[in-house]
């Protein structure tokens, strides 16, 4: 690894994005849009010909869809230039010299394919929010449906398409890619390294989550994917609507992500802020788990394209199987949406209270701890759909074991606070609130680890809830105390504080109104995933959609405080939170290669209280090389 500081400020328009060529030919937007009608068209010619070669029908649906779900996106990355480095290096042509396509310089930069981490973590951070806006559209959407059991807004096909396509979207092109953009733009800075690791890489992943909505918020067009966001078999192998494939390839597209290697000199693990340390595990979780519900996936398109038997148990094939591998990736993915959020409470939490960390090592011990355990407790999902008897204790034991090291972290965090100065602005807010709705979701968790109570309350509202809490209450409310805490290092602009408390104030209050009386529904017996419902659960549901019209107007809120403060707001100080950590000591929003000097570590990152105490001191000299 290197630590390199910026070379002179000079404008080196984006690498493929000038020079010679038309607009057909050269890397962008007209590029991508030909390649990827030319793609379009070679995905329903190719496999026509064969088939009427073969004898058989030139068209059929299924098989049309997954290669154009193929092909299509391929195509608009090969044309948007995401693989023209490769190419030209893998057919020996000349390559760009120095950092063609690093930095932006205005706001045409944002729309190409860029290197800069911090460009693309705003990039991650914009689409995720964009996404997040069409999620809660069609939650409000439902919501509408359930406002009263005689409402017929919908068909139960409709319904289902709406839910399934809801929950895909806010777990896989929202929760998991915006802690990656915060990462992205965050985390290299902490490290005091130039860059992520493997650049160009980082930006093929940014590229694959457009595409991946697309194909998700695509299946709408056609009625929606019924099947869940978990996609179960046999439903999905044999989904009424045909639209099983959008999920598929969706899913296969959102799943890409980049490990971070890069630190500063002095920056040794002790000395690595507890935001760091959850992405590094975060990142193990990804790398260690993706394979798995990447496998279930093609399962399950194989099974309905190419009629094997995976799935279908009158030809020796196992349902049961594919809850196994898909869980055994999926409930891992709830600490891959926990961990990054658990690290940006450590970071909101000390700067706010003005005090170290309390027990750093076993905050950084924990989030492993979580990580290596997230692996055992998978069939706890599966405790009513056939599972083994004999694994059912074991995964109960396991669950609540779990419950251990985040409890570790709760008692940290509140230590933290205990006699701290507090500053409650917004981003504190957000983390108190993430405190208290996160131990709900929690001691929820720990009731559905319990067989008798899981067995009760398995597929009602209940559970509902509890992932709301852990999610939204949690993974939400964390992304927004990142999002208010480093506004002003990622614009360069202070927000309006008031609307910012607004925002939380209205969100925190409405979302409890909205899902914490689910937790009663469910246990007296309100079935999840339902177009309708008996009558005596309506007061309840009217009031719980009133609730979740406020929900979703109180994100507008942020989405205006965002765009007016980012246009015009109040120019932010480098370090309005007074913060120790190394993004801190730069310009807001940073230089283009991060450091005007080589940073170099000389301490602990929550050292505050004490007289004198720095995490990071700069080097005017030229930068050398430090590995690690």
């Amino acid at each position: 690894m290197s630590v390199v500081t910026s070379p002179p400020s000079t404008h080196t328009p984006a690498y493929g994005h000038t020079g010679g060529g038309s607009v057909w030919t050269r890397p962008g937007w007209w590029r991508a849009l030909l390649w990827t009608i030319l793609a379009a068209a070679l995905a329903i010619a190719v496999p026509a010909l064969v088939r009427v070669i073969v004898g058989w029908p030139w068209w059929q649906y299924e098989v049309m869809s997954t290669c154009l779900m193929i092909a299509t996106p391929l195509g608009f990355l090969s044309g948007i230039g995401c693989f023209d480095y490769w190419g030209k290096y893998i057919v020996g042509s000349p390559l760009p010299e120095g950092h063609a396509d690093h930095g932006a310089y205005s706001w045409r930069d944002y729309f190409k394919v860029n290197t800069d981490h911090k460009v693309i973590g705003i990039q991650y951070l914009v689409t995720t929010f964009v996404f997040f806006l069409i999620g809660g559209m069609l939650a409000e959407a439902f919501r509408a449906q359930l406002a009263s059991p005689s409402n017929t807004y919908f068909t139960h096909d409709a319904y289902n398409g709406l839910i399934s396509t809801h929950a895909s979207i806010m777990i896989f092109l929202f929760i998991i890619p915006a802690f990656a953009g915060i990462a992205n733009f965050v985390v290299p800075l902490m490290l005091g390294a130039e860059d992520m690791a493997f650049p160009r890489l980082n930006a093929l992943s940014f590229w694959m989550l457009p595409t991946a909505g697309l194909i998700m918020v695509a299946s709408l067009i056609w009625g929606g994917f019924n099947t869940g966001w978990t996609g179960y078999a046999t439903l999905s192998t044999h989904d009424p609507t045909d639209q099983g494939t959008f999920f598929n390839m969706g899913v296969q597209f959102a799943g890409t992500s980049s490990i971070l290697t890069m630190r500063a000199p002095g920056m040794t693990l002790s000395r690595m802020p507890l935001l760091v340390w959850a992405n590094l595990t975060t990142s193990a979780l990804v790398v260690l788990g993706t394979p798995f519900i990447a496998a279930s996936q093609f399962m399950v398109m194989f099974d309905r394209v190419m009629h094997t038997k995976f799935f279908n148990v009158a030809d020796g094939g196992s349902t049961i199987m594919y809850q196994h591998i898909f869980w055994f990736y999926s409930h891992p993915a709830v600490y891959i949406m926990m961990l990054p959020g658990f690290g940006i409470i450590s970071e909101v939490i000390s700067v706010m209270a003005r005090k170290p960390i309390f027990g750093y090592r076993a905050l950084a011990f924990s989030t492993v701890s979580i990580g290596v355990l997230g692996f055992s407790v998978w069939a706890h999902h599966m405790f009513v759909a056939g599972l083994q008897p004999w694994l059912r204790v074991p995964m109960m034991v396991t669950t609540m074991l779990i419950a251990v090291p985040t409890g570790i972290k709760i008692f940290s965090w509140v230590a933290t606070l205990y006699n701290g100065v507090i500053n409650l602005a917004t981003p504190m807010l957000w983390a108190m609130g993430f405190l208290f709705t996160f131990v709900i979701g929690g001691l929820s968790g720990i009731w559905l680890a319990v067989l008798p109570i899981d067995i009760q309350v398995s597929d009602t509202y209940f559970v509902v809830a509890h992932i709301h809490y852990v999610l939204f209450g949690g993974s939400v409310f964390t992304i927004f105390a990142g999002l208010y805490f480093w506004f002003p290092k990622i614009t360069g602009k202070m927000y309006n504080e008031k609307l910012g408390k607004w925002h939380f104030w209205l969100t925190f209050i409405s979302f409890n109104a909205t899902f914490f009386p689910q937790h009663y529904l469910g246990m007296l017996g309100m079935r999840r995933r339902v177009w309708t419902y008996d009558e005596r659960f309506a007061d309840w549901n009217l009031f719980i959609s009133m609730m979740a019209f406020v929900l979703g107007a109180a994100t507008l809120i942020f989405v205006y405080n965002a765009i007016i403060s980012w246009w015009r707001g109040e120019p932010a100080p480098d370090n309005p939170w007074r913060a120790l950590t190394i993004e801190w000591q730069v310009s807001s929003p940073p230089p283009i290669f991060n450091f005007d000097g080589a940073p170099r570590v000389v301490g602990g990152p929550y050292n505050y209280g004490q007289p004198g105490a720095k995490h990071v001191v700069f080097e005017e000299a030229p930068v050398t090389a430090a590995h690690h």
